[in-house]
C-alpha cells in the first residue's frame, strides 16, 4: 500500500497500506482492554455482511468459546498459536478452492480472514482468565496470534535443489474509515498463491510462499517485517530465490517501484495513527551503516515491463521526491534520486507500501545483496459503476470480483516472469551478521 501524490487526485491519495500491530502490551496488571480502533469498526454492517456471506462470522464465538475452557498460559500459548494458523489455513483454502466456500462471497476474498482476525483479537485482548494474566502475557498472546493468523510463521520454502522458492507479501485492506467495504488486491493475491507452484520459462518449478502485514505504522517499527523475511533471506537450503512485496497502488496499471526512501510520510494507518520520520530500523536487525536513504529493486523489471503479463499495463516506474543535496525543499525527480539527497517518497510513495519495500530491500542489502527482490504496486480495486456509495452499495458486485481476480492472475504471471529470470545461488553458510532474537 502507499500514498500516492496528491496530484494524483483523492484516488491515489493512501493506496499502500501496511500497519504496525502493538505486540508488546503495556506492563500494568492484567485487565480487560478497550478494543481497538480496527476491532472497533467490526459493528458495521459491512464486516458483518462479509462474515456472514463467507461463512466466517462464527470464527470469532468458537474462538471465545475455546480460550473459555483454557486453563493455563503454556495451554494459552498453544491454542492461540494453533489457532492463528488455523485461521490462515483455512482462508488460504477457501482462495484455492479446497473446502466448502461457506456462502455465496467470491472465494477470491480477503475481506473474510482480516475481519475474523479483528474478532479474535477482540476477544483474546478482553479475556479474564481464573489462572490470572499479565500484560506482557496478553500481548505476547496477541502477537502469536497475528503472526499465524497472517501466515507470517509459516512460510515452508522446499530444501528441493530443482525448485526456485519464492516469497511474496501482501497487505490488509485500509481506509476503511472511508468505506469498510474496501478489499486489498495485494492480500488477496497473497491468499491465492500461498503454497503454489508455477513453470518458469525454462519448466523449472518455482514454490510460492506468502504472508501478509497489518496496515499500522507501529507493526513496522517494531519489526514485524524483518522478523518474517529474515529466516528466508538467509543462506541456506531453504534460502528464498527470489522476493516481491505487494501492494496497492494506482488506477489501471501495475508498478514495478525502482526506488524506495527512508521515509515515513505520516498518513494515517489502519489505526488513526500517524508517523513522520525517517524509517526506523529496529535494534539487532542486520541492517547497512549508515542507514541509506534509498535503496533499489533487483527484481527484473525490464523483462517484466516488456512481458506482456496481462490486461493490465506494467511500468518501470522511476519517479521520486527528495530533498537534494544542499537544498531546503521537496523536489519530484523523474528519473530517480539525486547523489546525496534526502529522501522524502521513493516510488512508492511515503506510505507504508513504500515502507515495507525499504525495509525489505535493506534488510537483503545487510544479508544477501544478490537476492532478487523489490515491491511490486496493483492496480487499485474498485467497485463497479453504481455501487461507489459506500452508504448503500453491495459489498461486492461482479465488476468487482472481476477486477480483483484479473490482479490476481497477473501478479502470477509476473511472478513467473520473474522466476524466470531468477538464478538460484548454491546454499552456503550464513555470513557473519548481528543476530536477532524474533521475540513476541
Amino acid at each position: 500500500m502507499r500514498r500516492i501524490r496528491t496530484r494524483m487526485g483523492a484516488l491515489g491519495a493512501a493506496l499502500l497500506a501496511v500497519a504496525p500491530l502493538s505486540l508488546t502490551a503495556p506492563s500494568a496488571a492484567a485487565a480487560p482492554a478497550e478494543v481497538t480502533v480496527e476491532e472497533g469498526r467490526l459493528t458495521q454492517a459491512a464486516p458483518q455482511e462479509i462474515l456472514r456471506r463467507s461463512g466466517f462470522d462464527a470464527v470469532e464465538r468458537e474462538f471465545g468459546r475455546g480460550l473459555a475452557r483454557v486453563a493455563s498460559y503454556g495451554e494459552a500459548r498453544r491454542y492461540v498459536a494453533d489457532q492463528g494458523r488455523a485461521l490462515w489455513r483455512r482462508a488460504v483454502d477457501r482462495a484455492q478452492g479446497r473446502g466448502p466456500d461457506g456462502g455465496d462471497l467470491s472465494r477470491d476474498d480477503d475481506r473474510p480472514l482480516y475481519w475474523a482476525r479483528l474478532g479474535m483479537t477482540r476477544q483474546l485482548r478482553q479475556w479474564q482468565p481464573d489462572f490470572g494474566l499479565t500484560e506482557p502475557e496478553r500481548g505476547a498472546l496477541l502477537g502469536s496470534l497475528e503472526r499465524g493468523s497472517r501466515g507470517q510463521d509459516s512460510v515452508e520454502l522446499p530444501a528441493d535443489k530443482g525448485v526456485l522458492r519464492i516469497v511474496v507479501t501482501g497487505f490488509d485492506p485500509f481506509q476503511l474509515d472511508a468505506d469498510p467495504r474496501r478489499s486489498n488486491p495485494s492480500g488477496a493475491a497473497a491468499l491465492a498463491l500461498d503454497g503454489t507452484t508455477v513453470r518458469t520459462a525454462s519448466g523449472r518449478p518455482a514454490r510460492i510462499e506468502t504472508a501478509v502485514f497489518p496496515v499500522r505504522w507501529a507493526d513496522f517499527a517494531d519489526g514485524t517485517v524483518e522478523r518474517t523475511l529474515l529466516p528466508h533471506f538467509r543462506r541456506g537450503p531453504r534460502q528464498a530465490d527470489l522476493f516481491t512485496t505487494i501492494s496497492q497502488g494506482r488506477p489501471g496499471r501495475f508498478d514495478v517501484e525502482r526506488t524506495n526512501g527512508a521515509w515515513r510520510g505520516g498518513y494515517p494507518d489502519n489505526a488513526r495513527e500517524s508517523r513522520t520520520e525517517t524509517v526506523p530500523i529496529p535494534a539487532g536487525v542486520p541492517t547497512v551503516r549508515p542507514q541509506p536513504q534509498w535503496t533499489t529493486t533487483s527484481l527484473p523489471y525490464a523483462r517484466i515491463v516488456a512481458a506482456g503479463t496481462g490486461p493490465f499495463p506494467v511500468v518501470d516506474h522511476t519517479e521520486v521526491t527528495e530533498i537534494p543535496a544542499g537544498g531546503t525543499g521537496p523536489v519530484d525527480r523523474p528519473d530517480g534520486p539525486t547523489p546525496g539527497s534526502t529522501a522524502r517518497a521513493g516510488g512508492g510513495g511515503d506510505y507504508l507500501s513504500n515502507e515495507i519495500a525499504y525495509r525489505a530491500t535493506l534488510l537483503r542489502d545487510a544479508v544477501r545483496p544478490a537476492l532478487p527482490g523489490g515491491h511490486l504496486h496493483t492496480p487499485v480495486l474498485e467497485f463497479g459503476p453504481g455501487n461507489t456509495d459506500p452508504a448503500h452499495g453491495l459489498i461486492t458486485d461482479p465488476d468487482f470480483v472481476h477486477h480483483r481476480v484479473t490482479i490476481t492472475e497477473q501478479v502470477r504471471t509476473i511472478l513467473t516472469v520473474a522466476a524466470s529470470e531468477a538464478t538460484p545461488p548454491t546454499p552456503a553458510s550464513s555470513p557473519s551478521s548481528t543476530t536477532w532474537s524474533p521475540g513476541s
